[in-house]
């Protein structure tokens, strides 16, 4: 991957982490949540993930095999694609406003959120952080960025369907319709 493809690709996830640091100074009290215990799978692999792209001590063996040829126009394509990932995520964050939480909880006076990123998927922050993840596999090229992918997706679903729990509970019939309209992670399909 070429230098400066490596160089914004790691300027976009810093964006990402610097909008939600600030962010998160603002919620809403929690009401509800799960107990830690219950996060910790979710959080192994997340931490996978990340160390899977992002440490150099990662490429060894077959996870160093490249699956995309090393090209300027795969490391371009990958550049686009996480750009656009983050930059949608960081709209659904925004757009969800003092309802989010790092957890799965319920905030006191929760709103249930359907329009803006909400009305095209359930789970925009998820989505656009997948569609991130993916470009930065294919930027870098090699298998370890297919396994982060992967990993980080099982955590997302993991905790999605969490959530999705959560919901049901707290807005009964109303979020079960829009779970009806609006498909989970991808527009149309699922």
């Amino acid at each position: 991957m070429p230098i400066n493809v490596k160089h914004d690709i790691t300027l976009a996830w810093l964006a990402a982490v610097v909008v939600w640091l600030v962010a998160s100074v603002r919620t809403k009290p929690t009401e509800h949540s799960r107990p830690l215990s219950s996060r910790l799978t979710q959080l192994f692999f997340f931490l996978l993930a990340f160390l899977l792209l992002f440490r150099t001590a990662a490429r060894f063996g077959l996870l160093a095999r490249r699956f995309v040829p090393d090209s300027d126009s795969a490391a371009m394509t990958g550049l686009i694609l996480t750009v656009a990932g983050i930059a949608f995520a960081i709209w659904a964050r925004l757009y969800l406003g003092q309802n989010w939480s790092g957890t799965v909880t319920i905030k006191k006076e929760h709103e249930l959120i359907r329009t803006g990123p909400y009305s095209i998927v359930r789970h925009p922050i998820y989505a656009g952080f997948s569609l991130a993840l993916l470009g930065t596999a294919i930027a870098i090229g090699e298998i370890r960025g297919l396994l982060a992918f992967v990993a980080a997706f099982i955590g997302m679903k993991l905790k999605s369907a969490q959530e999705e729990n959560f919901m049901k509970q707290r807005f009964g019939e109303e979020y079960i319709q829009y779970s009806c309209e609006v498909k989970s992670i991808v527009p149309c399909i699922w």
